[in-house]
């Protein structure tokens, strides 16, 4: 189902962007962050007593910056970083089952070059794709609080400004609301699976796809087949045709 919003009523953005800032900045800026007391302790509590199966990696144990294509027209929002998932290999949805559906849908439909995403030094390439979330730090029980939400916003808002992508493939209702709320979508239509929704003032797109947690996918709330068909429809709002491929998308667009 397709929404269009109308006349943007403005943003509740109060960020002051930097000049001249890149991803590179921001991704710095998150790992140096410490403003949320609940959220570091945790985030430092959980990479020190390690889950079991884990206890000879390394955690990361900071904020998770964005990974993936800086010039990408897709931009996929998530939630936060899973407390064992890129709070352990310091790369979004990367060493958990979430990330397994997720890149193994990317590699499906030729956005990424490889399906599985197990450590940053994996080899894994995505194009025309860029992965964030509102949130750069693992919360408790996976449930940021609004203070942390807004605190943790100029990040992300600036990965927003830096980027501007076409599409916001958004994973969830928690990045959805945090994403709406950002671009000023008023009134907001309810959150569903392919639900899409005019960006106001703009040729962007927000297209609602349900979480790839456990939670779904293990219920059958969210299946392959359901997650393929939302990976298509936002290569098709870029003008990707549905067949293209990683290597295709290069070879008929060269880095300048």
């Amino acid at each position: 189902m397709f929404y269009d919003t109308g006349d943007a009523q403005g943003t509740e953005s109060d960020t002051l962007i930097p000049k001249n800032d890149d991803l590179s900045r921001v991704s710095a800026d998150v790992a140096g962050c410490f403003e949320c007391p609940r959220l570091v302790e945790w985030r430092e509590k959980v990479a020190e007593e390690k889950r079991a199966s884990y206890k000879n990696d390394e955690y990361w144990g900071l904020g998770v910056p964005a990974f993936g294509d800086p010039n990408a027209k897709i931009m996929i929002v998530g939630l936060a970083p899973a407390a064992h998932g890129a709070n352990r290999t310091g790369r979004m949805f990367t060493g958990d089952r979430s990330g397994d559906w997720l890149y193994g849908a990317l590699h499906r439909a030729g956005l990424a070059n490889q399906p599985t995403s197990t450590d940053i030094n994996d080899g894994l390439e995505l194009t025309n794709v860029i992965i964030t979330a509102p949130v750069k730090c693992a919360p408790p029980a996976n449930k940021p609080t609004p203070t942390e939400r807004d605190q943790c916003s100029q990040y992300f808002e600036r990965e927003l400004a830096i980027v501007q992508p076409t599409v916001y493939l958004v994973l969830g209702g928690f990045a959805y609301q945090t994403l709406t709320r950002y671009l000023g979508v008023r009134p907001r239509p309810r959150f569903g699976h392919g639900v899409e929704v005019c960006v106001p003032d703009s040729d962007a797109t927000i297209l609602c796809s349900y979480h790839v947690s456990q939670q779904n996918t293990f219920t059958g709330k969210l299946t392959t087949d359901m997650l393929d068909e939302v990976m298509d429809r936002a290569k098709q709002l870029v003008g990707m045709d549905s067949h293209e491929t990683l290597e295709t998308h290069k070879s008929s667009h060269p880095k300048p």
